[in-house]
């Protein structure tokens, strides 16, 4: 396992202790500046900034763009902590708790690992799932939980290429939310880990050849409009323990999964360390922690606060998507994140070349006529009186960010 991560970290034995070894990239002992993140202990009180822009609720127009360009609206919101930091590992690491503990000490907002409950929930609580009965076998529901437990079903292809839509929508708000109140983020796994995913599951014959071509065609289409992550974080976890986590907390789901092979976590792990990391590594900081037996968020934070984020010069790809000339290129990219359909746009690539993408219209259309009279589902957020929606003739409000 020596000498595989070669760019910002080495990787630790795991006998050794939890804190990692970070080779010429620490700042000067207990000093915190503009380029350096800060926990709560160092800082001593919360990070202090303009109010933030709502926009949840407000949609972004060009005359607001051109305000925040004349008063430097974006920047005046970004501090030390105005950053993108994601929390990765294999199943059963214990991301989701380190990773809101994190996100608790750094004062920055916590999004938890996408699934899709996000596709199948609507927005008025309805589980789309319960429409199951009345659905053609091929446009049923399909998610992690029957991934496990029936991993070459036809639809295995489908829900991975949903679960990128959902891990890119997902990042697409972390960052407009960054943009917008100057918080920073950190996220339980991102879009451009889910790559590990579909490489294992293509190994292990659970994703064909054609459905793993559309996949990296969809990521080639989309992936140049984001920003990636100024900060990577891996608890490592050997496989061994993992199938004993993923058996102690008997998850329905998991119990004999025929997914979870030794192979398949494996694959996971291998493809983490051997891909992944090391390309990720060329943009963001990474860290690397031995998770075998947890650790401590306090020795991480510590770790975190000596990166400075700012010494690289402009020829250096790490940081490169972070390095913008003046106030108009950051309200431009902040535009981008807040016209999130107009990215939502770039999955439109038709492929038909695959079968199991392929529906028949029959299918499609008993698919579509139960779908659209489910609760909540006819008309726009505000807009369906059976939900409970009223005063719909004066609305002109709209969920302009719900997309999917």
């Amino acid at each position: 396992m020596s000498g595989v991560f070669r760019v910002g970290v080495r990787f630790l034995n795991r006998s050794t202790p939890v804190k990692p070894i970070l080779e010429s990239r620490v700042c000067g002992p207990l000093t915190i500046s503009s380029c350096n993140i800060s926990g709560k202990t160092m800082r001593g009180s919360k990070l202090s900034k303009p109010a933030p822009f709502p926009y949840l609720e407000k949609e972004y127009s060009a005359l607001q763009a051109c305000k925040d360009v004349l008063f430097k609206s974006t920047t005046s919101r970004f501090d030390e902590n105005t950053k993108v930091v994601v929390v990765d590992g294999p199943i059963a690491a214990g991301k989701s708790a380190f990773a809101k503990e994190l996100a608790g000490e750094l004062d920055m907002k916590y999004f938890p690992e996408a699934t899709m409950d996000s596709y199948y929930i609507n927005s008025y609580g309805y589980d789309l799932r319960k429409l199951d009965p009345q659905m053609p076998p091929n446009m049923q529901s399909f998610d992690v939980a029957k991934f496990l437990q029936d991993p070459k079903h036809r639809n295995v292809a489908t829900f991975q290429l949903r679960m990128l839509i959902q891990r890119y929508s997902q990042y697409i708000d972390a960052l407009a939310h960054l943009f917008s109140t100057g918080e920073g983020v950190v996220l339980d796994r991102s879009v451009y880990s889910d790559m590990v995913f579909v490489e294992a599951m293509y190994k292990n014959g659970f994703l064909s050849k054609g459905a793993r071509s559309v996949y990296y065609e969809l990521v080639k289409n989309t992936f140049a409009e984001l920003m990636k992550p100024h900060l990577v974080i891996y608890l490592d976890v050997p496989v061994n323990i993992v199938k004993d986590r993923i058996k102690k907390r008997a998850s329905p789901a998991e119990v004999n999964s025929p997914a979870l092979t030794d192979q398949y976590l494996q694959d996971i792990e291998h493809i983490y360390k051997q891909q992944y990391l090391k390309d990720i590594s060329t943009h963001a900081e990474l860290l690397v922690y031995d998770w075998s037996d947890y650790g401590e968020t306090e020795v991480v934070v510590e770790d975190i606060e000596r990166i400075n984020f700012d010494r690289f010069d402009k020829d250096d790809t790490h940081m490169r998507d972070w390095r913008m000339e003046n106030e108009e290129d950051w309200t431009e990219a902040r535009a981008r994140y807040m016209n999130k359909p107009d990215l939502m746009n770039y999955f439109n690539v038709p492929r038909y070349d695959v079968p199991e993408l392929i529906v028949s219209p029959e299918d499609f259309k008993a698919w579509y006529d139960i779908w659209s009279e489910a609760p909540g589902m006819k008309y726009r957020k505000g807009y369906n009186d059976e939900c409970g929606d009223d005063g719909i003739l004066t609305k002109t409000k709209l969920d302009f960010r719900n997309t999917l």
